[in-house]
């Protein structure tokens, strides 16, 4: 068994078709995909997936067979990005991801941190959406991240930075703007926006909360991003729920405005991988509370 056979059963597993895998992943012709696939069937002694018409399924060893199969993917992309740092030992190398949109805030108070290492590390900075930057972090192309916890992704840990109360976003005109605070039942009958499975994290958590408010909300549009996310509550006049770093980012035609009553919160959270020994990743989780401390700039 080799990488490459672990490569092309996360992309099918992921694609759910050969037909799609190889043509739009791996790059490959259709025939010798699945030659693979069978290969690695025969190899391992169990049927990893299902084929049929509308595509292909993983049976329950395929399942158990593709967690695995993922994390020795990113154990071995770690390693290879850990030999190249090793490689460069006279300028140490320190990578930060940020959630997208949350730079404004976070970054400055990151610098202030690492300010006496600038001058003889490397810095780069990345802005991913959480699931991404977990994975990141999990290959060991991040060294930290300011994100969401995501659930199932090996060896990663973290530390909460703040929790962000949700707040109701909404056209600047809407009948609700005129409200200090809207209330959840406010919402019933209204263009409601959430957001994709790009931010799961929140998506669960937003999806929880409707559904222990016992009311008649449901979501008609899905968001995969902020900007997308203001882009079309500013188009439909429809209304949505973000966590309150959102304020940061809204333009005149888009307003926002807290829950009445106790508002679910999210985390902000610093992640990291547990097998990282860099002296800079202990400096900057040994001062997280500093920046924890330190005001949030206002809208």
């Amino acid at each position: 068994m080799e990488l490459r056979h672990l490569r092309y059963f996360v992309a099918v597993a992921d694609e759910g078709s050969l037909t799609v895998a190889a043509e739009k992943r791996l790059h490959t012709a259709q025939p010798s995909l699945s030659r693979q696939m069978r290969g690695l069937e025969e190899e391992i002694g169990v049927r990893l997936m299902t084929r049929s018409v509308r595509g292909v399924e993983l049976t329950a060893a395929g399942r158990a067979f593709l967690d695995h199969a993922r994390l020795a993917l990113a154990q071995a992309e770690a390693a290879v990005e850990a030999a190249r740092r090793a490689a460069e030992p006279l300028k140490p190398a320190f990578a930060l991801g940020f959630l997208t949109g949350m730079e404004i805030d976070w970054l400055p108070k990151a610098m202030r941190i690492l300010h006496d290492q600038l001058p003889h590390m490397k810095l780069t900075i990345a802005s991913q959406y959480s699931p991404d930057l977990a994975a990141e972090l999990a290959r060991g192309r991040l060294d930290a991240a300011f994100m969401r916890a995501e659930p199932n992704v090996e060896n990663l840990a973290y530390r909460r930075v703040v929790a962000e109360p949700l707040v109701v976003v909404l056209p600047s005109n809407h009948r609700l703007a005129s409200r200090k605070a809207v209330d959840l039942r406010s919402l019933v009958g209204e263009t409601f926006i959430t957001t994709s499975k790009t931010a799961p994290t929140l998506r669960s958590l937003i999806a929880a909360y409707l559904e222990r408010s016992g009311l008649d909300i449901k979501p008609t549009h899905e968001v995969d991003h902020l900007a997308h996310a203001v882009s079309m509550v500013a188009s439909t006049g429809g209304v949505m729920l973000l966590p309150d770093y959102a304020r940061n980012f809204l333009p005149r035609s888009v307003t926002s405005r807290p829950l009445r009553g106790k508002a679910p919160t999210i985390d902000l959270v610093v992640g990291y991988n547990k097998a990282n020994r860099s002296p800079i990743l202990e400096l900057f989780l040994s001062r997280l509370d500093e920046i924890a401390a330190e005001p949030t700039r206002e809208s």
